[in-house]
């Protein structure tokens, strides 16, 4: 049964990365993605956009990729705007990676992914939490 890492954890994690793939993100700005993706820029995070509609253009200044495996760089966190029908599926291609934390937005949630995570030893996962707010949570603790 899926369960978040403690506070602590989601913390460290945040510490310790510097390259977060964005899944799903998205070009419109009045979309949540590009609005987190942006402030991840704002924080000092490298991000690199992940979405096949728009591979080879870019967003917010950065190349978009159209997976995961096509990110020719270290992935510390990958942060997932999908819906949780797609997670088994973004799973399956972190796995593909050498990417620390899989992370899937506030509302999302896939008892399948993390199955498939926990199978291949990549525990690093945390579902239905928004990284801006623990972002928040971090800068106010």
């Amino acid at each position: 049964m899926f369960q978040n890492p403690s506070q602590e954890k989601i913390f460290q994690f945040l510490k310790e990365a510097k390259t977060i793939a964005v899944v799903g993100l998205s070009p419109k700005e009045d979309r949540t993605s590009f609005q987190i993706a942006r402030l991840l820029q704002n924080h000092g995070y490298r991000i690199i956009p992940v979405n096949p509609q728009y591979a080879g253009s870019e967003i917010l200044g950065e190349t978009v990729y159209s997976d995961l495996v096509s990110v020719p760089e270290k992935i510390d966190i990958v942060d997932i705007f999908r819906r949780s029908e797609f997670l088994p599926e973004v799973a399956a291609d972190f796995l593909k990676t050498d990417a620390k934390v899989y992370w899937a937005q506030l509302g999302l949630e896939s008892e399948q992914a993390f199955e498939m995570l926990q199978a291949a030893n990549r525990g690093n996962v945390i579902m239905n939490r928004c990284i801006k707010i623990e972002l928040n949570k971090m800068e106010a603790y």
